[in-house]
């Protein structure tokens, strides 16, 4: 649990009674490959923390399935829109490896918020994180070619990429498998 005091940090200080209160509410499990964590229609209840793996958001529809993001091991990821709303969620979230995570519910993070110096801060700055996330996404598409995405995402996690297969890269980007493979023929 250590990484993610370590990830809580960088965001902003949280003393040893709140961090032993907070820590208290998480619950660590293990998932395998190809576990839905969150399934469309459903209402995110957890946001997670990735200790270990990589988890694949994404719109499950009849003729494909369009990857949103990625999440890596040291790094937060929930349907937050979900989680924060209460709805329903537009899209699934799964395990593309075997991953070990930290959850913690929706009322339990509330309860940190209300009973701790450093959670209501601590809070913001990861939904932040997320915000920033979601709009670097969304402004890569209006101003970047799919090359320059597949550039950026390799730059960004040169020792993952290799373990998420080249459909969901390809998803991600926004172009077929075969356009990707001729993106990457021109880069190397």
């Amino acid at each position: 649990m250590h990484e993610i005091r370590e990830q809580l940090e960088l965001l902003s200080p949280i003393n040893d009674k709140d961090w032993k209160l907070f820590s208290e509410k998480l619950i660590k499990c293990a998932v395998s490959k190809k576990t839905s964590i969150l399934k469309q229609g459903y209402v995110e209840n957890y946001i997670y923390f990735i200790k270990d793996g990589i988890l694949r958001q994404y719109i499950p529809l009849e003729e494909k399935e369009i990857t949103l993001g990625f999440g890596f091991s040291n790094t937060f990821m929930s349907g937050y829109d979900s989680f924060i709303t209460r709805t329903p969620s537009n899209f699934t979230i799964e395990s593309l490896t075997s991953t070990v995570l930290y959850k913690i519910h929706y009322n339990d993070l509330h309860f940190i918020y209300q009973n701790t110096s450093s959670g209501n801060e601590i809070g913001r700055h990861i939904a932040e994180n997320l915000f920033l996330l979601k709009t670097k996404r969304e402004y890569s598409f209006l101003q970047e070619t799919p090359e320059k995405r597949y550039i950026n995402l390799f730059k960004d996690r040169p020792n993952v990429i290799a373990q998420i297969p080249l459909k969901y890269i390809a998803s991600y980007i926004g172009v077929t498998p075969q356009a990707l493979s001729r993106i990457r023929k021109r880069i190397n």
